[in-house]
């Protein structure tokens, strides 16, 4: 992290001072707990994504989504020698504050009914998507931030994060529960269009990530144990009602499984030295887990699961050896925790894999689990080319809020 000054530091202290009365005003004036009577609120009288309409949530699915932004992103950035622990405790920061921020801005949105926010499980949950996105993002500043920067970045990823959520799952009607698209996609090149506008031509000559000693390595093992405990919760915290087959946990342990295998088969081929690092395992779960965001909870089908999973983990070594050296020098961008190669590239990937499964899509291969998955074409609404276009659509539409987003906020 960047030396704090004591400036520095008083300006962290009143700024997170000044946050937190802030929210709770605000907290004071509109948000209140969802009546435990109307379980299908959301559904019924809000303005609600399809991410919240969730009547069959279970708080063991929260309790998971929590511990995977918590835990597994928190840990993530800990890898980086020369930040360590430090990068851990300003995740945390950065959780604490995203977590009470989107929980007001996204239930302006979602949640807001008679001048009230109805604040409940859901929302929270919501929140923990949001913040995800958030802590993608600052793996691409790591570094070359302060926390004073972090909260404001934060302040501003939050806002527009809500904002591409927003358009993409109430006013287009996209699927994307496990966030291929709002949680990768937007995520890395947002953070990548702030590292672009705070290019330091100096940064490029010196080493960044200082992976030295055991502690790294211990923070990777235990991150990495996370997200494959965790992240099939989060993938499918939304997907999963009743009794439904669980096809979005069961398609991401199949993709986490074939993405590390695809890890060790390119890195004794493009590394130099022998041994193979957990960080480089960690990266291939995580780009197993960004292409199943979108098109977990489809029809995707074990093979397919897979093949995408494989494909997925073959980007973050061919990235991290030939495509991030050319970022750097030509487009100068510092991605300290490649981002790009590992949630950008991949959440991409995702897209276009669940834009190909929703043209695909028909009555008699989901039976009942269409209304879940495409609602509006299981009404008539739309037919599943005009869902696939929307689907598709909403890729330019993320990658353009995401560029302009990260740019106003560097």
């Amino acid at each position: 992290m960047p030396e704090h000054t004591a400036a520095s530091r008083l300006q962290l202290s009143g700024l997170c001072f000044l946050l937190q009365i802030l929210i709770i005003i605000l907290f004071a004036v509109f948000a209140r707990y969802s009546p435990e009577s109307s379980p299908s609120l959301c559904s019924q009288q809000l303005n609600c994504s399809s991410r919240n309409k969730d009547s069959g949530f279970q708080h063991p699915r929260y309790r998971d989504v929590h511990l995977q932004a918590l835990l597994g992103f928190g840990l993530l950035v800990a890898f980086l020698g020369r930040y360590g622990p430090g990068s851990v405790a300003i995740s945390i920061l950065i959780l604490a504050f995203a977590i009470q921020w989107a929980v007001l801005i996204q239930g302006f949105l979602y949640f807001f009914l008679n001048g009230k926010i109805y604040v409940g499980a859901q929302s929270v949950v919501s929140a923990d998507f949001c913040t995800a996105a958030i802590l993608i993002s600052t793996g691409a500043v790591l570094g070359r931030v302060n926390p004073v920067q972090m909260l404001l970045l934060t302040l501003l990823g939050v806002t527009l994060f809500t904002l591409n959520e927003y358009i993409l799952l109430s006013l287009m009607g996209v699927s994307d529960s496990g966030g291929s698209l709002t949680v990768h996609t937007f995520g890395a090149y947002f953070g990548l269009m702030v590292s672009r506008i705070l290019h330091q031509p100096h940064m490029d000559k010196r080493k960044e990530q200082q992976d030295t000693g055991h502690q790294p390595d211990f923070f990777a093992v235990v991150g990495t144990i996370y997200l494959w405990i965790f992240w099939p919760s989060f993938t499918s915290a939304t997907t999963v009602r009743d009794n439904a087959e669980p096809w979005a946990v069961l398609n991401t342990y199949f993709s986490l499984a074939a993405s590390t295998l695809a890890t060790f088969v390119l890195l004794p081929v493009l590394q130099e030295e022998g041994t193979l690092r957990m960080v480089q395992i960690q990266d291939a779960t995580l780009a197993g887990a960004a292409v199943m965001g979108m098109a977990g909870e489809m029809l995707v089908t074990p093979f397919g699961a897979l093949i995408a999973g494989f494909l997925a983990g073959l980007i973050p070594p061919l990235g991290f050896r030939f495509l991030m050296p050319v970022l750097c020098s030509r487009l100068k961008t510092q991605d300290t925790c490649g981002v790009h190669n590992v949630h950008g590239l991949p959440g991409i990937l995702g897209a276009l894999l669940g834009t190909l499964l929703t043209a695909l899509a028909t009555a008699d291969a989901y039976g009942g689990r269409l209304e879940l998955v495409f609602p509006l074409v299981a009404r008539g609404s739309r037919t599943a080319t005009d869902q696939a276009l929307s689907q598709l659509c909403a890729l330019p539409v993320t990658l353009l809020l995401a560029t302009l987003g990260g740019s106003l906020t560097g």
